[in-house]
């Protein structure tokens, strides 16, 4: 059993109300338990939300809203997820401010993609719980 963005597998929890659905988590979900997440819903963010980006330890929406602590809270929600069901990895949505794992955008929303790790990323790895993207599958 893993933890993996709900997005990834078709739910419609992106910032702007699509999902993006990838066809080696969909393949995967059928031969074990994929737990759908998503932060930014779990930290109390509707859908659609303004699209919101890591600059360095906030996470800011597109017109300066700082968003840091819904981040912040999902991120937490998530751990309490993957503590209860004993989950030790998490298949998370690349470049995402929440949810990237070793690529984020850089905070300018001009698709630029700097290293690091999105806020629960970051938490669910200092927590042992192994974090990889959809492209590492």
């Amino acid at each position: 059993m893993r933890l993996c963005s709900g997005c990834l597998l078709g739910i419609r929890c992106r910032y702007d109300g699509k999902s993006k659905p990838h066809k080696k988590v969909i393949e995967l979900s059928k031969k074990e338990t994929l737990v759908p997440v998503c932060p930014e819903q779990s930290g109390g963010l509707p859908t659609p939300r303004e699209q919101s980006e890591l600059k360095g330890t906030k996470v800011i929406t597109r017109s300066g809203n700082d968003v840091t602590g819904y981040f912040g809270k999902g991120a937490k929600e998530v751990l309490k997820i993957a503590r209860l069901l004993g989950v030790k990895e998490a298949i998370l949505k690349q470049r995402s401010g929440a949810c990237g794992s070793g690529q984020i955008y850089d905070g300018t929303f001009s698709g630029k993609v700097v290293a690091g790790d999105g806020i629960t990323a970051a938490l669910l790895k200092q927590n042992g719980i192994a974090v990889i993207s959809e492209e590492e599958l």
